[in-house]
């Protein structure tokens, strides 16, 4: 009943990419950012080389996972109750990414921890395009819109307080895969959405940006509603999204589109800064 950890993400997901994909909406973040280390290389999110852990069970099953990709913060998967006192003490966390539950278990021994922000994973149920639509029309991202999508792949990250470092490589990948969608009207981009590839039958929306000047016409829920018509009809048995839980407008727009709550995670710092 031990953490065993590497860098090496072929000998990860080996050990535990099968029990990852039998809960694959709980562990979308795990399974994305390992498929993308396996596609991309060790270094696709910094300098530093990844932390990569599982947790065996009594019976010798996996039932736990972390990942790390300097500059992030740890990410935890699915985590066993039992697992959760073993890995404070078998890896030196200061600051996690995980489900309530564990996260909450996690900050119990960090006397003065701070809750940076709360992300609500959605589930697609019965989709509802919005009505009336708005103006314009959804069309695919191209090399073309390089430029623009780098920029708007920047400014949504300095939005959510996440890095940038890597908005080239992902508009590169999913523009050249189709898993990029913009709405423009009168020929004019107007608001963009992404998808993460298919692992275990699952995607998940990401990276949706309207640039302040074209907000409240309704593009982001125009072009959220198209990627995830597309990735159902696609073949995605989950289509997914998170949303930070203090943005009501958001939450508000995914619900309305027929996304329905799965889970919480906390972003937790042992210390308050």
């Amino acid at each position: 009943m031990t953490w065993s950890f590497t860098d090496d993400v072929d000998v990860f997901l080996d050990t535990a990419g099968a029990w990852l994909a039998t809960r694959p909406a709980e562990n979308t973040l795990v399974l994305t950012v390992t498929a993308t280390l396996r596609s991309s290389g060790p270094h696709a999110y910094g300098e530093d080389a990844p932390v990569l852990g599982w947790w065996r069970g009594p019976d010798g099953e996996v039932a736990g996972t972390l990942v790390q990709t300097p500059p992030y913060r740890p990410l935890l998967g699915v985590v066993a109750p039992e697992a959760v006192g073993p890995l404070a003490a078998a890896f030196p966390l200061t600051a996690v990414n995980a489900d309530r539950a564990t996260a909450e278990a996690l900050a119990a021994g960090w006397p003065g921890h701070q809750v940076e922000e709360v992300q609500r994973l959605y589930r697609l149920d019965e989709l509802v395009p919005p009505f009336p639509a708005p103006a314009g029309r959804p069309r695919s991202a191209t090399a073309a819109d390089r430029a623009l999508l780098v920029a708007w792949h920047r400014a949504f990250a300095a939005d959510v307080g996440q890095p940038d470092s890597h908005a080239e490589r992902m508009v590169d990948e999913r523009t050249a895969s189709g898993d990029l969608t913009l709405w423009e009207t009168g020929g004019v981009p107007v608001s963009m959405a992404g998808v993460s590839p298919r692992i275990a039958g699952a995607v998940r929306v990401t990276a949706v940006y309207t640039p302040p000047e074209h907000r409240g016409h309704g593009y982001a829920a125009a072009v959220t509603a198209e990627v995830s018509r597309a990735a159902r009809e696609a073949g995605a048995q989950e289509v997914l999204l998170f949303t930070d839980l203090a943005n009501p407008t958001s939450n508000g727009v995914y619900r309305r589109i027929g996304y329905r709550p799965v889970s919480d995670r906390l972003l937790i710092s042992a210390e308050s800064t």
